[in-house]
């Protein structure tokens, strides 16, 4: 059997391969992008980068002969024992465990080997994201006016030839060959019908040349009225309106109190990072409002939300107020989706338990999407998913998550958890499980 393909690549279509290439090994590379991801700092999750396919997942089907049956031609150097036309006996046993052997040992040569791939930004994201989504996404109403786009409104007598509209150009046409009662085919055809009948008998001459006429005169109408004139011609008419978008905003809460260490913070950061890349994945306008708080809280810029240092206790509820306050001023939740992610190390005042949960149940979980509350401790204790003891917040937050599903929390210590603490608060078809589960 012999395949060839003499198909040309056209220009254009390396973009179109791509996507195909990826498509087949979708699988493969999505998970070489989680494994690239445990490695990446988090700043550099949004840039573009490579992924290692292992050979296994890249190889394509092939055809292959049967090297036990069918006749082979070769070509082999002359020798003392045979000449050119001798045929020569098949070795016993075919060349099949020979060549059975040599494929296993190139299988297992592949399994060493792997495919370097680099990834755009966008595909990177894509598969990195792929499996997640926000809770009740783009529930508000559409805000914020973008670039404008194009829309149909209705139909215009010139244009491109792309743009035609074919069906209102044929019902034109229509409408119009009835109005002027163009001929139809099957009434020439009758005619003519009628006409070679009256041939092959005895004709009337003076019948014959009336129908006749009746047929030449139906021909000259019929080319008078073409089937398809200009004017029958509508094209699609496209006009520029502004394209509304959906917005949302993204609160970050942070105790940096005394109590907080680098390392709880750096935990805070990287999931804030996380969340921020996800939103504007999903989104097209995200704002971001850092809050920080001890015992009294303030909106601040970034790069004081993360670097500037404070001492004092802890007050949980004053970081709520602030939020409550900057909604009702600037973030009406009609127009915005508002999205909450708070980090602390569950200290909090005894005493302010109570005004806490009233803020969440009252004001905040109401007007939010979702609110993700993270819980971080030290490198040193237990992995994500095991809790030794239930700190002040926790047991301040627990029941109010357990009566709205607005609010998930989750517990993490480690950097390495990070990732997986972000995927299971946001992975899809959740619904169900837990929230409040560490």
């Amino acid at each position: 059997m012999h395949i060839i393909d003499r198909r040309l690549n056209p220009g254009g279509k390396s973009l179109a391969n791509r996507q195909r290439f990826l498509r087949r090994v979708r699988d493969v590379a999505q998970r070489a992008v989680r494994e690239a991801a445990r490695d990446k700092d988090i700043k550099d999750l949004g840039k573009d980068g490579h992924v290692t396919v292992p050979v296994d997942g890249v190889r394509e089907p092939k055809f292959t002969r049967n090297p036990s049956t069918g006749v082979q031609d070769h070509i082999l150097p002359g020798n003392k024992t045979y000449i050119e036309g001798d045929l020569i006996e098949r070795p016993p046993g075919g060349s099949g465990g020979r060549g059975g052997s040599g494929e296993a040992g190139d299988g297992g040569q592949d399994s060493e080997d792997s495919f370097r791939f680099v990834l755009t930004r966008e595909e990177f994201l894509e598969l990195f994201l792929e499996d997640l989504e926000l809770p009740d996404l783009a529930k508000r109403r559409l805000a914020v006016v973008e670039t404008a786009t194009l829309r149909r409104a209705g139909y215009t007598v010139s244009g491109s030839p792309a743009n035609l509209a074919l069906g209102r150009t044929l019902r034109n046409s229509l409408s119009r060959r009835i109005a002027l009662k163009r001929p139809k085919a099957v009434e020439m055809e009758t005619l003519e019908e009628e006409i070679r009948a009256l041939e092959e008998s005895q004709p009337d001459a003076a019948i014959l040349d009336e129908l006749k006429a009746e047929l030449e005169r139906l021909r000259t109408r019929s080319q008078r009225i073409p089937y398809v004139d200009p004017i029958d011609l509508r094209y699609r008419r496209f006009e520029p309106y502004p394209r509304p978008v959906a917005q949302a905003v993204m609160f970050c809460l942070m105790d940096v109190s005394g109590s907080m260490t680098e390392h709880m913070k750096d935990l805070a950061k990287r999931f804030y990072i996380l969340l921020h890349i996800f939103l504007t994945r999903r989104y097209k306008h995200v704002e971001i409002v850092f809050i920080r708080h001890t015992d009294h809280a303030k909106e601040v810029d970034e790069e004081t939300f993360f670097g500037s240092r404070e001492t004092g206790g802890t007050l949980v509820s004053s970081a709520l107020v602030e939020m409550k306050r900057i909604i009702a001023e600037r973030y009406n939740p009609e127009d915005w989706n508002i999205y909450a992610a708070q980090a602390s190390d569950g200290d909090n005042v005894s005493s302010d338990g109570a005004t806490s949960q009233d803020l969440l149940r009252s004001s905040i979980l109401p007007a939010c999407q979702y609110f993700a509350y993270l819980e971080v401790g030290d490198e040193g204790g237990p992995r994500a998913g095991f809790v030794e003891h239930r700190t002040t917040l926790w047991r301040t937050y627990e029941p109010v998550s357990k009566a709205n599903s607005v609010l998930a929390m989750r517990k993490v210590n480690h950097r390495r958890d990070i990732y997986p603490v972000f995927r299971e608060l946001f992975a899809r078809n959740k619904a169900g499980q837990e929230s409040a589960a560490p």
